[in-house]
This record gives structure tokens, C-alpha cells and sequence, in this order.
């Protein structure tokens, strides 16, 4: 695999909480980038939404950095990032990707030039940083005013996107009736999901409101915390406002394959 491209995969959204199927789609997505044969996945990276996006029942942010801090501790290669969480203000996510793909070039090995100055190495590939997303975001790019399409272009032309499959959305569809996504269709890597789950942050929420079990549809980890810090019952401290931000999120927002108004 040496001769193959270098890839980061990035996942915005509020994992809130984040869930089994949150950490499966990074599992789907490497293995079909893997199988054309022209990607080797190096890492991936996971970046809670900040709380100025203001979405209705979305907890602090420390509390889920910390959930997917825990629900990361069994993987070699995805991690929380809490960057975009940390910020003064809601982060649209272009701009996250800019964010992630300036730390890559940053991250680059250096070597000593013929002048003793520093320079870069030329590394056989320097790795891409793709977004990783649900089909329900392709069907969101075409909803109006919900995300700019300079912003759009930008994602599919400059970073590209793997999108994984979900029940009763055809993503080949979205990408043929937006000119946009058409144009770019080279840059977008269809993934399918062979276990279809429609697991989301949202039932999980409502079933700890009620005092359901959510055993095995969350790390044990991340069960505990939600224990330990009484979040999302009905009586918890943290009640998100219902104000949300006009440009939609990327896709991990709620389900497993989701959009944010979930």
C-alpha cells in the first residue's frame, strides 16, 4: 500500500451522544476507500460541533469531547479533535476542513536544507483529508439557503467526500440533480453500509429520558459517563436552546447516517 494516496477522514457533527454506529461508519468507509485501490486511511478524526450552534437538547461540549474521547479508547486510528468545539463561535464546516487540512501540511516531516535552513521533505504523498458523511447530507446540499454553494463546491473540489449508504436515500440521485456534486462526482466516494442500522442519537436521548436501556448501543464507557454526569434524563441541568444556525452540519449531527434536523 505504499504506492497509495494517504487519507484522514473527518467527521463533523454533535455526537450527542456519540454512538456504536457513529464509530461503524469510519469502519465502512476505510475498508471501501481500501478496496479501490487507490487509498491507504491513516486516520480519522472526529470533531464535536461547538455549543453556539445551539441545537435543542445538545449538551456541553467538554461532555462530548469527553463521551468520544471514551468511545475512541478501543480504536488505533480515530480520535476526537476538540478544536472546532473550542472555538468562540459556531465553526461552519468548510472551514473545519480548512482547519484539519492546515494541521495535515503542518504536520509534514522537515529536513535540514543545503542551506541549513528548514525545509520539507517531498513526501511520496501528501494525505488528503475527506469529509465523511451520511447520504442525507448529499440531500441537504440541495436544500435552499441551507448551505452556500461557494462552500459546497469547495468541500467536493478541494477535500471530497465519502458518503455512506443509508435506508430510503439514494445518493446517486442527490448527486445527479445537483450541478455542483455532478460536476465533482469523481470526488465523491459512494460507500455502502451492508448492516443497515438506523441507531440515532436521537432515539438514545429519548430512551434515557425514559429509563431504557441503551446497553450495547453505546460503549459501556460512555454509558457511565451519561450516568455519572446525569445527562439526558428529565430532570438534567443541561437544556440546550432550540436556536439552530442556518448552514446544515455534516451528517453525524444525530444518526448514524444523518442530517442535523434529526
Amino acid at each position: 500500500m505504499k504506492s497509495r494516496i494517504p487519507v484522514v477522514l473527518l467527521a463533523c457533527g454533535s455526537f450527542n451522544p456519540i454512538t456504536n454506529m457513529h464509530l461503524r461508519l469510519f469502519e465502512v468507509a476505510r475498508d471501501h476507500l481500501h478496496q479501490t485501490g487507490m487509498y491507504q486511511v491513516i486516520g480519522g478524526i472526529i470533531s464535536p460541533v461547538n455549543d453556539h450552534y445551539r441545537k435543542q437538547g445538545l449538551v456541553a461540549a467538554h461532555h462530548r469531547v469527553a463521551m468520544a474521547r471514551l468511545a475512541l479508547q478501543t480504536s488505533d486510528w480515530v480520535r476526537v479533535d476538540p478544536w472546532e468545539s473550542e472555538q468562540l463561535q459556531w465553526t461552519e464546516t468548510v472551514k473545519v476542513l480548512r482547519h484539519h487540512h492546515s494541521e495535515l501540511l503542518r504536520s509534514l516531516p522537515r529536513r535540514e536544507g543545503p542551506d541549513h535552513s528548514r525545509a520539507r521533505t517531498a513526501p511520496t504523498a501528501v494525505p488528503e483529508l475527506k469529509l465523511l458523511c451520511g447520504a442525507d447530507v448529499l440531500k441537504t446540499f440541495q436544500t435552499p439557503n441551507l448551505w452556500k454553494d461557494a462552500h459546497i463546491q469547495e468541500i467536493v473540489e478541494k477535500f471530497g467526500v465519502v458518503c455512506v449508504s443509508r435506508t430510503g436515500h439514494n445518493p446517486k440521485e442527490y448527486i445527479s440533480g445537483s450541478p455542483i456534486l455532478h460536476r465533482y462526482r469523481h470526488n465523491i466516494h459512494l460507500a455502502r453500509e451492508p448492516v443497515q442500522n438506523e441507531l440515532s442519537s436521537t432515539y438514545v436521548r429519548q430512551a434515557l429520558s425514559q429509563g431504557h436501556s441503551v446497553k450495547y448501543l453505546l460503549p459501556d464507557a460512555v454509558i457511565t459517563y451519561i450516568r455519572d454526569h446525569n445527562l439526558y434524563t428529565r430532570d438534567s441541568s443541561w437544556k440546550g436552546s432550540s436556536t439552530q444556525r442556518s448552514e446544515g452540519k455534516t451528517g453525524w449531527e444525530e444518526s448514524a447516517s444523518p442530517q442535523n434536523s434529526s
